[in-house]
């Protein structure tokens, strides 16, 4: 006996692919025009050094919001005895659930706008961590960027309990260093590289 639903399922599939046509091409355009005036949005887009601890955003609405779930996730969540577990749990989160993207141009997200596509860079990942850390309590979380020839890595990292712990988002590495000069020798700086660090408070460049 024929399924008198498949006519129905035929259309059903036949509309989706006409919606998921129309978004390839819709998306192809935004590309066509992005890369147009590529030259004028990274203009308008960069940001001064002084400018950078403006990305940091630990007390966004929607930063805050994830901090206050992490929390929850501990009975009576107390700083001293919590913190570097809810710092992992937002490591994990921020590293395996924000999925990964590459621009083609040079574009920053703000935390909330990172949150609301749950995608981002590493940059913006990193500055997404950073933002979570301090909203769970930890004002030294702070972005490290470490540059040598036409390579760039990107850190956060923070001090607790008599250590530094370095979070790696986009290999998704965590290490602890006895103090921030270990953390630093272990970036290998030489008179080629160059390195600063930020966070919603300050800008210092550390090469």
């Amino acid at each position: 006996m024929e399924s008198t639903d498949a006519p129905g399922r035929e259309n059903e599939i036949e509309s989706l692919r006409d919606s998921l046509d129309s978004y390839v091409r819709l998306s192809n355009i935004y590309l066509l025009i992005i890369s147009k005036y590529k030259d004028y949005i990274e203009e308008k887009e960069a940001l001064s050094v002084a400018e950078l601890p403006t990305l940091v955003t630990p007390k966004a609405a929607m930063v805050a919001r994830k901090a206050a779930d992490i929390k929850s996730e501990f009975d009576n969540y107390d700083y001293d005895a919590n913190f570097y577990d809810a710092g992992m749990k937002a490591f994990d989160f921020v590293s395996k659930g924000i999925g990964s993207t590459a621009l083609p141009i040079e574009f920053w997200l703000m935390p909330e706008e990172t949150l609301r596509f749950m995608l981002g860079d590493v940059t913006d990942k990193s500055i997404l961590l950073c933002s979570i850390l301090i909203a769970l309590g930890n004002p030294s979380s702070k972005v490290v960027v470490v540059s040598r020839d036409s390579m760039r890595s990107i850190y956060v990292y923070y001090e607790f309990g008599g250590s530094v712990v370095m979070m790696d988002v986009e290999n998704g590495k965590v290490e602890k260093f006895g103090n921030k000069d270990d953390m630093l020798k272990a970036f290998s700086l030489d008179d080629e590289s160059a390195a600063y660090e930020f966070n919603d408070q300050m800008y210092v460049d550390i090469s």
